[in-house]
């Protein structure tokens, strides 16, 4: 794609926008970046910005020549715009930036998508291809814009790019390739932004649209909406987890059945049974990338998985904490609950932050079986207390420090207290990594009782 002096308008001056910006000056476009937000609240990304040559308008998208550019490029974090429905009328082509970063990539794409899961799937792949030797790229929602592999050595013939991907970044992609992509599940989130879960599963759908028939689309095993929509592109279709998956848990051993390699389970850190499916995940998309045995099972046996993703906190007077605070939905937090598949006691659950707009009835099943008591917090309280009315009993805290106090003063030795907030967390925090750092701050600070 030559893009030398087009007249290209970034709207969102994110940390992806400010990358597309970088990209788009170095390929030799024209830029206008655009952002709601004024100067001093852009800080270093508007001075940055400037400072590669691009063309500022600021405080709003009404003044921005959004019909009078060649093309436009989409931060993620931007929300449906008429201004944007317009220039699409107009023909103004419109890009995301992943679509935007696919255009400089000649190496191996290695696509992962899912509502849950998917940093960890990406982790562990990205770590599997690096041990290659090959020139190696992780990124994309996980981190690095994926627009930073553009002129990189991963980026040509023998590089290897793996890169989670959100709904919101495949909204606008068109000749995006991935040689391998991953559908890890589709379940409630988002609906806050998309008028119907169909909407939002056929965005994550997209990501098989531009594969043809060289390449690989992996689902779970079982899962009929993720098969009919990798069906959408070329690719041959692939299942992991399950009982007849090609890479599947059985007794004590991950098995895949195709290469003829098992890895044991007690070798992996990794706590849960989703966590065994996102195993299978990666070491199924790994061996489809031309991954040896050997460097899968070395990074499995290495991985202690992310922060904030079913994190060991502590134990205390008997009882267990984990940090989940990643569970930004229902079916995180409802996985979460399942994976606690070997507890000897019962679960009691913090939850709650900004509603996403699915229903709480899965945590309700849950806590039926395993729950002792629910500590919620923020907005969404009320909402999750009606849902798991009559299951456990409930109580509502005013901030982390009351939330752990009172699950602490709830569970008994042998139980699990687990953050897993079934909802987003700008409520209360900046983000769910501070929710997370917050919990186990509270948690940390109380020493164990003493018997008399």
């Amino acid at each position: 794609m030559d893009l030398a002096k087009e007249r290209v308008l970034v709207v969102g001056l994110g940390k992806s926008g400010l990358a597309s910006v970088r990209l788009l000056r170095r390929a030799g476009a024209r830029v206008v970046a655009n952002d709601r937000r004024v100067e001093a609240e852009l800080g270093d990304a508007a001075a940055e910005a400037r400072a590669l040559g691009a063309e500022l308008v600021l405080g709003g998208h009404g003044a921005a020549p959004f019909t009078e550019v060649d093309r436009i490029v989409v931060s993620p974090g931007v929300p449906p715009l008429a201004e944007l429905d317009a220039a699409g009328r107009a023909g103004v082509p419109i890009a995301s930036e992943v679509e935007l970063a696919s255009w400089f990539v000649r190496g191996t794409v290695l696509a992962v998508t899912g509502t849950n899961g998917k940093s960890t799937v990406t982790t562990l792949l990205g770590e599997m291809c690096a041990r290659t030797g090959r020139p190696t790229f992780v990124g994309g929602n996980l981190g690095t814009p994926l627009v930073d592999v553009a002129f990189t050595e991963a980026a040509g013939d023998e590089g290897l790019v793996v890169v989670e991907l959100s709904s919101f970044q495949l909204e606008r992609v068109d000749r995006f390739r991935a040689h391998v992509a991953v559908l890890l599940n589709v379940t409630d989130d988002h609906l806050d932004r998309y008028d119907s879960f169909a909407s939002y599963a056929a965005a994550k759908g997209r990501v098989f649209h531009g594969q043809g028939r060289d390449d690989h689309a992996v689902v779970p095993a079982g899962d009929e909406l993720c098969a009919s929509l990798a069906r959408a592109g070329s690719a041959e279709l692939h299942r992991f987890g399950g009982v007849d998956g090609e890479v599947r848990a059985e007794v004590g051993l991950v098995v895949d059945s195709v290469a003829g390699g098992s890895f044991p389970m007690s070798g992996l850190r990794i706590r849960g049974r989703h966590n065994v499916d996102n195993a299978c995940a990666a070491i199924l998309a790994a061996r489809l990338a031309g991954v040896g045995a050997e460097d899968v099972g070395a990074v499995l046996a290495a991985f202690p998985g992310l922060p904030h993703r079913m994190q060991h906190v502590r134990e205390l007077d008997g009882v267990t904490w984990y940090d989940d605070s990643k569970a930004t939905n229902v079916g995180a937090a409802a996985a979460a609950l399942d994976g606690l598949d070997e507890l000897e006691g019962r679960v009691v659950l913090i939850a709650g932050g900004v509603d996403k707009g699915g229903s709480y009835e899965p945590l309700r099943s849950r806590m039926l079986e395993k729950g002792r008591a629910a500590v919620l917090i923020g907005e969404a309280a009320p909402l999750i207390e009606v849902a798991l009315a009559g299951a456990v009993p409930v109580s509502r805290a005013a901030d982390m420090d009351d939330a752990v106090a009172r699950a602490r003063e709830l569970a008994r030795p042998g139980d699990v207290v687990l953050l897993a907030p079934a909802c987003a967390s700008f409520d209360m925090f900046r983000s769910y990594a501070h929710r997370g750092d917050e919990l186990q701050r509270a948690v940390n600070a109380f020493t164990p009782e003493v018997a008399l």
